[in-house]
């Protein structure tokens, strides 16, 4: 039988044991002061941070891809940046991939046992073709989950550079991987439901690898995202404002020359700035390896 009493995330917090008797705004105000803590937790592993963001855009660089496996909420929240990334960045699908215990359907309703599972992690890296370009990372607040622990000794196995994020520290997943991001956010206001601060945590350095590692590879020019796919009317207009933010045209022109990019953003904004056709543009974007900023110079 495992303890978990020992785990900080599992401990109960004392400034809610009367939670129950609180009132509407007593609820909103202790989780919103507990939240606060995320924030320095957070700031206590940012060379971490750093260091999987490097890992990571190195992987995609060498045609790798970010791998997140997780159970629960861990899971859910590594599936949820790796589907977001392809319309923001557009990068294609397989490139930040999330695999959560149970498969797609625990997305939405958990599947007994599966967590538990020392093989089934492995086996579903084994499926996508897992290769040592690729980069590993293993999602769970409590930092022991089965699932996720065999998956990176089965990674790391397999030559992948691994990071473990847990909110436990000195967590077994931590020992499993080449690097430990371990912010401990402490005990949940509602005790052991780690979607609370914990999930909250995880979902920020996750939002801080995936958009760092892309920015690392050329999806960003200054601070726009010049790699938007224009899946729908609102990114359509989007791609519109981020032409016009990075050269000064007006709409008339942003539609004109995106049309003549075949609605590629990068190339429009090349296009603009150094008064050349989309063939050109194009060019200079390959020379530059797909950075608009070295493609201008």
């Amino acid at each position: 039988m495992i303890d978990l009493s020992k785990l900080t995330t599992e401990s109960r917090n004392p400034l809610t044991m009367n939670l129950d008797e609180m009132t509407p705004i007593e609820i909103a105000r202790i989780m919103n002061r507990e939240d606060e803590t995320v924030i320095q937790a957070i700031e206590e592993v940012l060379p971490q941070i750093a260091q999987a963001i490097e890992w990571a855009g190195e992987s995609l660089k060498t045609g790798g891809r970010i791998i997140y496996v997780g159970a629960g909420t861990s899971g859910r929240l590594g599936v949820l940046d790796a589907v977001e990334c392809p319309p923001t960045f557009g990068v294609p699908a397989q490139m930040v991939v999330g695999l959560i215990a149970g498969g797609e359907n625990a997305f939405v309703q958990a599947v007994e046992g599966a967590e538990d599972s020392e093989t089934l992690c492995g086996e579903e890296l084994k499926s996508i073709g897992l290769t040592k370009e690729d980069i590993v990372i293993g999602l769970a607040a409590s930092g022991r989950t089965p699932y996720v622990i065999y998956g990176l000794r089965y990674a790391r196995l397999a030559g992948c550079k691994t990071v473990a994020i847990s909110c436990n520290r000195d967590s077994a997943i931590g020992k499993e991987a080449d690097l430990a991001i371990e912010p401990v956010t402490g005990p949940e206001v509602l005790t052991g439901s780690t979607r609370l601060k914990a999930g909250t945590a995880q979902k920020m350095i996750l939002n801080m690898i995936s958009t760092g590692s892309m920015i690392r590879i050329g999806k960003v020019y200054q601070n726009l995202m010049v790699d938007v796919r224009q899946s729908n009317e609102k990114l359509v207009v989007r791609s519109q404002n981020i032409l016009m933010t990075a050269t000064g045209c007006d709409r008339k022109e942003a539609r004109t020359v995106l049309e003549q990019a075949d609605g590629h953003v990068k190339t429009a904004v090349i296009m603009i700035l150094s008064d050349c056709d989309a063939q050109e543009a194009r060019e200079k974007l390959l020379i530059a390896g797909g950075n608009v900023r070295q493609a201008l110079k």
